[in-house]
């Protein structure tokens, strides 16, 4: 295991546990050779903290399926762990899946635990064009979005995977986007160029309608 002022990793388990506060570029670096996160390679305001209650950015899987623990802390103080370090980890109410993508209404994240995926190349990179146009192409990238006129897209996996779809999307390659000055007041739901496959991000802390049983679910916590 390896370790950082806010990140360990487990490079044999594949998992990776970072306090909220950790900007996603932390994490990046704390990556061993052959393992990726959840997420593409960007900054984006608020940290891990703030990627979880969102929900994630920008992929085209199951985000909440890579988040495999949590420790957050509900509206009365109280601190619940959820989840663990292994897949399998359920008993009782998922309370890891819930907490992801609730925009900070069943509370604040303190800590959390993420799947890590193998492969043996990464690209990033951005071509004209709108995220429906991805869904023509033989492969899918593992994580997508638009901006504007521009669809961004990345991928990682085999060398000649990630050669094949460097081919097939075209464009050109660019490294790390940082997002945090475009959102000075944190990254929420509303009109903007700035897109991924479920909401348009525009400044500030927006947040969609929450659901009357999770409202309560949240008071119960």
């Amino acid at each position: 295991m390896t370790t950082t002022a806010s990140v360990r990793v487990s490079s044999d388990d594949q998992v990776l546990t970072a306090s909220a506060s950790t900007s996603l570029q932390d994490v990046y670096a704390a990556l061993p050779a052959g393992l990726f996160p959840p997420f593409p390679n960007v900054e984006l305001p608020g940290g891990v903290g703030d990627l979880i209650a969102r929900g994630g950015f920008g992929q085209t899987f199951f985000f909440a399926g890579d988040v495999l623990g949590a420790t957050f802390r509900t509206r009365s103080g109280r601190i619940v762990k959820a989840g663990g370090r292994v897949v399998k980890n359920v008993q009782g109410y998922d309370l890891t899946r819930l907490l992801v993508g609730s925009f900070g209404v069943l509370g604040e994240v303190v800590d959390v635990t993420l799947r890590l995926r193998p492969g043996r190349a990464f690209v990033q990179a951005k071509r004209a064009g709108a995220l429906t146009d991805l869904a023509a192409l033989p492969i899918t990238p593992r994580f997508a979005w638009q901006d504007g006129g521009e669809v961004f897209a990345a991928h990682f996996g085999a060398v000649r995977e990630v050669e094949r779809f460097v081919e097939i999307f075209g464009g050109e390659e660019v490294g790390t986007l940082d997002f945090t000055r475009r959102f000075p007041d944190g990254m929420g739901v509303g009109p903007s160029s700035l897109k991924d496959g479920r909401f348009a991000w525009a400044n500030g802390h927006g947040r969609p309608s929450v659901p009357m049983l999770f409202e309560r679910l949240a008071e119960a916590l």
